[in-house]
Protein backbone atom coordinates (compact mmCIF):
# COMPACT_ATOMS: atom_id res chain seq x y z
CA UNK A 1 0.00 0.00 0.00
CA UNK A 2 0.69 3.61 -0.57
CA UNK A 3 -0.59 6.09 0.42
CA UNK A 4 -4.49 5.02 -0.16
CA UNK A 5 -3.60 3.27 -3.15
CA UNK A 6 -2.51 -0.44 -3.54
CA UNK A 7 0.58 -1.00 -5.95
CA UNK A 8 0.64 -4.05 -7.74
CA UNK A 9 4.27 -4.92 -8.64
CA UNK A 10 5.19 -7.98 -10.76
CA UNK A 11 9.20 -9.39 -11.49
CA UNK A 12 9.81 -8.45 -15.22
CA UNK A 13 11.97 -10.10 -17.91
CA UNK A 14 15.17 -8.82 -16.17
CA UNK A 15 14.39 -10.03 -12.66
CA UNK A 16 13.15 -6.68 -11.36
CA UNK A 17 10.25 -5.88 -9.32
CA UNK A 18 8.47 -2.94 -11.26
CA UNK A 19 5.06 -1.81 -10.24
CA UNK A 20 2.38 -2.71 -13.30
CA UNK A 21 -0.77 -0.99 -11.61
CA UNK A 22 -1.55 1.74 -9.00
CA UNK A 23 -5.92 1.00 -7.52
CA UNK A 24 -7.62 3.26 -5.25
CA UNK A 25 -8.55 1.44 -1.96
CA UNK A 26 -12.88 0.94 -1.50
CA UNK A 27 -14.55 0.07 1.52
CA UNK A 28 -16.38 -3.58 2.18
CA UNK A 29 -19.29 -3.83 0.24
CA UNK A 30 -18.39 -1.12 -2.67
CA UNK A 31 -15.77 -2.65 -4.94
CA UNK A 32 -14.48 -0.45 -7.61
CA UNK A 33 -14.17 -2.45 -10.53
CA UNK A 34 -11.53 -1.31 -13.54
CA UNK A 35 -13.52 -1.76 -16.94
CA UNK A 36 -9.55 -1.98 -18.61
CA UNK A 37 -8.90 -4.67 -16.56
CA UNK A 38 -11.83 -6.71 -18.79
CA UNK A 39 -11.01 -5.97 -22.71
CA UNK A 40 -12.87 -9.31 -24.28
CA UNK A 41 -16.18 -7.61 -22.42
CA UNK A 42 -18.59 -5.14 -23.27
CA UNK A 43 -18.37 -2.19 -20.67
CA UNK A 44 -15.47 -4.34 -19.19
CA UNK A 45 -17.90 -6.07 -17.07
CA UNK A 46 -20.53 -8.18 -19.28
CA UNK A 47 -22.42 -11.02 -17.84
CA UNK A 48 -20.92 -14.83 -18.44
CA UNK A 49 -23.44 -16.70 -20.37
CA UNK A 50 -22.73 -20.37 -19.36
CA UNK A 51 -21.63 -22.61 -22.28
CA UNK A 52 -23.43 -25.81 -22.66
CA UNK A 53 -21.25 -28.70 -22.56
CA UNK A 54 -23.51 -32.05 -23.19
CA UNK A 55 -21.91 -34.98 -21.67
CA UNK A 56 -24.02 -37.86 -21.72
CA UNK A 57 -26.06 -38.94 -24.83
CA UNK A 58 -29.36 -37.82 -23.38
CA UNK A 59 -27.77 -34.18 -22.86
CA UNK A 60 -26.27 -34.34 -26.52
CA UNK A 61 -29.86 -35.35 -27.91
CA UNK A 62 -31.46 -32.79 -25.98
CA UNK A 63 -29.45 -29.89 -27.10
CA UNK A 64 -29.16 -31.10 -30.51
CA UNK A 65 -32.33 -30.15 -31.07
CA UNK A 66 -31.74 -26.46 -31.28
CA UNK A 67 -30.76 -23.12 -30.39
CA UNK A 68 -34.44 -22.91 -28.10
CA UNK A 69 -33.32 -26.29 -26.36
CA UNK A 70 -30.07 -24.32 -25.08
CA UNK A 71 -32.34 -21.34 -24.52
CA UNK A 72 -34.44 -23.69 -22.25
CA UNK A 73 -32.04 -25.68 -20.71
CA UNK A 74 -30.09 -22.36 -19.87
CA UNK A 75 -33.57 -20.67 -18.21
CA UNK A 76 -34.47 -23.59 -16.61
CA UNK A 77 -31.93 -23.54 -13.49
CA UNK A 78 -32.03 -20.25 -12.18
CA UNK A 79 -35.81 -20.14 -12.69
CA UNK A 80 -36.00 -23.24 -10.52
CA UNK A 81 -37.12 -25.62 -12.29
CA UNK A 82 -36.88 -29.24 -10.68
CA UNK A 83 -36.53 -32.80 -12.84
CA UNK A 84 -34.59 -31.06 -15.67
CA UNK A 85 -33.42 -34.25 -16.77
CA UNK A 86 -36.93 -36.12 -17.25
CA UNK A 87 -38.10 -33.11 -18.80
CA UNK A 88 -35.30 -32.68 -21.13
CA UNK A 89 -36.27 -36.51 -21.98
CA UNK A 90 -39.36 -36.25 -22.37
CA UNK A 91 -38.60 -33.02 -25.06
CA UNK A 92 -36.30 -35.53 -27.22
CA UNK A 93 -39.38 -38.13 -27.76
CA UNK A 94 -41.84 -35.27 -29.72
CA UNK A 95 -38.81 -34.30 -31.77
CA UNK A 96 -38.07 -37.85 -33.00
CA UNK A 97 -41.89 -37.43 -34.25
CA UNK A 98 -42.97 -33.77 -34.91
CA UNK A 99 -39.15 -32.72 -35.78
CA UNK A 100 -36.47 -30.48 -34.47
CA UNK A 101 -37.93 -27.32 -36.00
CA UNK A 102 -41.09 -27.52 -33.94
CA UNK A 103 -40.13 -28.96 -30.61
CA UNK A 104 -37.17 -26.30 -30.60
CA UNK A 105 -39.11 -23.21 -31.19
CA UNK A 106 -41.73 -23.97 -27.95
CA UNK A 107 -38.75 -24.95 -25.99
CA UNK A 108 -37.75 -21.38 -26.81
CA UNK A 109 -41.11 -20.26 -26.33
CA UNK A 110 -41.31 -21.79 -23.43
CA UNK A 111 -37.87 -20.38 -21.59
CA UNK A 112 -39.16 -16.81 -22.81
CA UNK A 113 -42.28 -17.15 -21.00
CA UNK A 114 -40.61 -19.04 -17.87
CA UNK A 115 -42.66 -22.12 -18.10
CA UNK A 116 -41.32 -25.03 -17.55
CA UNK A 117 -43.26 -27.52 -15.46
CA UNK A 118 -43.81 -31.33 -16.62
CA UNK A 119 -46.84 -30.55 -19.16
CA UNK A 120 -45.94 -26.90 -20.49
CA UNK A 121 -43.82 -28.06 -23.41
CA UNK A 122 -46.60 -30.23 -24.68
CA UNK A 123 -49.27 -27.61 -24.16
CA UNK A 124 -47.02 -25.00 -26.18
CA UNK A 125 -46.70 -27.85 -28.75
CA UNK A 126 -50.60 -28.57 -29.04
CA UNK A 127 -50.98 -24.33 -29.01
CA UNK A 128 -48.49 -24.02 -32.00
CA UNK A 129 -50.14 -26.69 -33.94
CA UNK A 130 -53.64 -25.82 -33.80
CA UNK A 131 -52.49 -21.72 -34.63
CA UNK A 132 -52.66 -20.37 -37.56
CA UNK A 133 -49.41 -19.30 -38.93
CA UNK A 134 -48.03 -15.89 -38.42
CA UNK A 135 -48.79 -14.67 -41.84
CA UNK A 136 -52.60 -15.64 -41.52
CA UNK A 137 -52.67 -13.39 -38.03
CA UNK A 138 -55.37 -10.52 -38.38
CA UNK A 139 -54.22 -7.28 -36.94
CA UNK A 140 -57.36 -4.99 -35.37
CA UNK A 141 -57.43 -2.15 -37.11
CA UNK A 142 -60.61 0.24 -37.87
CA UNK A 143 -61.96 -2.70 -40.61
CA UNK A 144 -61.85 -5.27 -38.41
CA UNK A 145 -63.07 -3.62 -35.17
CA UNK A 146 -65.86 -4.61 -33.02
CA UNK A 147 -65.50 -1.36 -30.82
CA UNK A 148 -68.53 0.54 -31.43
CA UNK A 149 -66.87 3.36 -32.44
CA UNK A 150 -67.61 7.15 -31.61
CA UNK A 151 -70.39 8.16 -34.28
CA UNK A 152 -72.46 8.06 -31.43
CA UNK A 153 -71.12 11.01 -29.41
CA UNK A 154 -71.70 13.38 -32.40
CA UNK A 155 -75.33 13.99 -31.39
CA UNK A 156 -74.14 14.87 -28.15
CA UNK A 157 -74.73 17.97 -26.57
CA UNK A 158 -76.57 19.22 -30.05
Amino acid sequence: MVGEELSITARTNSGDLSEIWRHQLSTPGVPQIIDAHYPDHPDGRAVHQPRLQPRSEAEIAFVGIGPGAGRWLKEAGPAGATRIRAKMARAVEPATVLGNEKVDQALGLAATAGRFADGDLLSILGHTADSEPAGGVVRADEVHSVQNGTIGWQALGR
